[in-house]
């Protein structure tokens, strides 16, 4: 195919969009509501990653250092634990201040008269990187010389991480069938433009263009459609979720749930978008010519 054929296929490309206008309108309005809907659950899957993200850090796990050792060997420790690879930070606690925190979290002074520092251990708060390993971690850190106990809420850091597992499934899931019901409706768009014009691609065969040469107007079409519905459903997509982080930071006063800006999410979003609108107009335009061009 020539270079100075070019624009003349791409004319012709979108001349047949406005052929069969409700036609062209239809894909493209089911294009926008499906890329609209596919960022709506991206957009909560992010958010609910960093929500998990988040929860999983304050899922402490501690470890408990043996009276043996004195606090120099105590706070010497510190570094195996830092050494192990799922661990993303680590904090000493002494008798002293672990007696503090408990008094203060668990009535006062008086409840607890005659206690002393020294009935209590010293002790590390760590936090993990990922909580999907903590039953691996753990041995890890019971492995560690000097260590007495290791106490963590395993259930619980699994039940974060199956949550954030469902979610990402569960949106990938519905992203593919979304994506799918739009890649036919665009495949039956440029498929009616094709049947309409079924004589003109076979005088056109038979004068010897070649498939690409007649192929590309239709896909210019498809390309045309994803592409110009992938550009409003990310305007949509921006418009809306601002509208609903507005409102939720306007609901929820104790602000326990937060979106992230979708400045966060625009380039991620604007790469799906488009290259799903790119990929089902390219697709839908290709193979729905397949068939008239067996003359």
């Amino acid at each position: 195919m020539r270079l100075n054929n070019i624009p003349y296929l791409f004319k012709e490309g979108i001349r047949g969009l406005f052929t069969h206008g409700f036609q062209s309108v239809s894909a493209f309005a089911v294009t926008v509501f499906s890329l609209v809907i596919t960022g709506a659950f991206i957009c909560l899957a992010f958010n609910i990653n960093i929500m998990v993200d988040d929860l999983n850090k304050t899922n402490e796990v501690i470890v408990y250092i043996s009276d043996s050792l004195t606090d120099a060997d105590a706070k010497s420790v510190g570094t195996q634990i830092s050494d192990i690879p799922n661990v993303h930070s680590r904090t000493f606690v002494s008798r002293e201040q672990a007696l503090e925190e408990f008094i203060a979290n668990n009535g006062g002074e008086e409840a607890f008269e005659g206690v002393e520092a020294s009935d209590l251990r010293h002790r590390y708060v760590v936090i993990l990187e990922d909580n999907r390993l903590i039953e691996d971690t753990v041995r890890q850190l019971e492995a560690i010389e000097g260590v007495d106990k290791v106490s963590a809420a395993l259930e619980l850091a699994k039940g974060f991480s199956t949550i954030k597992d469902i979610v990402i499934i569960a949106s990938l899931f519905i992203a593919a069938v979304l994506l799918f019901v739009t890649l036919v409706i665009i495949f039956n768009t440029v498929k009616l433009a094709t049947h309409e014009r079924r004589e003109e691609i076979a005088i056109m065969k038979m004068v010897g263009a070649t498939n690409s040469f007649i192929r590309c107007p239709f896909v210019v079409e498809g390309m045309t459609l994803g592409l110009s519905g992938a550009v409003v459903a990310l305007g949509a997509e921006w418009a809306m979720y601002e509208m609903i982080r507005e409102r939720m930071g306007q609901l929820d006063t104790l602000k326990m749930i937060s979106l992230v800006p979708f400045s966060e999410l625009f380039v991620l979003i604007a790469v799906v978008f488009g290259g799903a609108g790119l990929f089902v107009g390219i697709v839908g335009g290709w193979t729905s010519i397949r068939k008239f061009l067996k003359v």
